[in-house]
């Protein structure tokens, strides 16, 4: 099964697109993502109606932040995202009759939304702020210089 890497995206593109003074082009995005420019348009839409980005037309135009690293978590952007499935496990349904299978899928449950809150918990707690912070520790012990374009190359 493919893993689901949308919020995993989404964050990377946030933070690139911190470090740029200007706005970004859908085009340039999905290059650096590997994408499609409609998927980041797509994606940039529901961020813009949740009020982290905002489109800027025209000649020069594109996408830039309009929120404080600071007061954004990863559970806000997961949010914005229409909350995506978190956990690839579930329950054996071929068989609802079945005693063992009701026995298992209870235990499972309660474990799946276990893990589902510890996980929601800790993306609250982390900040697009302390992302951004990781990332300029790691680019100045590298002695690098943040270039969207040349930013995916090995």
């Amino acid at each position: 099964m493919k893993r689901d890497s949308k919020l995993s995206g989404v964050l990377h593109v946030l933070l690139h697109m911190a470090e740029q003074p200007r706005p970004i082009t859908s085009e340039v995005l999905a290059t650096a993502m590997c994408t499609n420019p409609v998927v980041i348009r797509r994606i940039m839409a529901g961020l813009r109606d949740e009020g982290y980005v905002r489109a800027e037309k025209g000649h020069g135009g594109g996408w830039t932040l309009a929120c404080d690293l600071e007061k954004v978590t990863l559970r806000d952007v997961y949010d914005a995202l229409g909350s995506p499935v978190l956990l690839a496990m579930g329950n054996r349904s071929e068989s609802p009759g079945c005693l063992v299978e009701q026995a298992v899928n209870a235990a499972l449950d309660q474990t799946f939304r276990d893990a589902e809150a510890l996980l929601l918990a800790r993306l609250g707690e982390v900040t697009l702020a302390s992302l951004s912070a990781d990332f300029h520790k790691r680019l100045a012990a590298r002695g690098g210089k943040h270039d969207l374009e040349t930013a995916h190359a090995s």
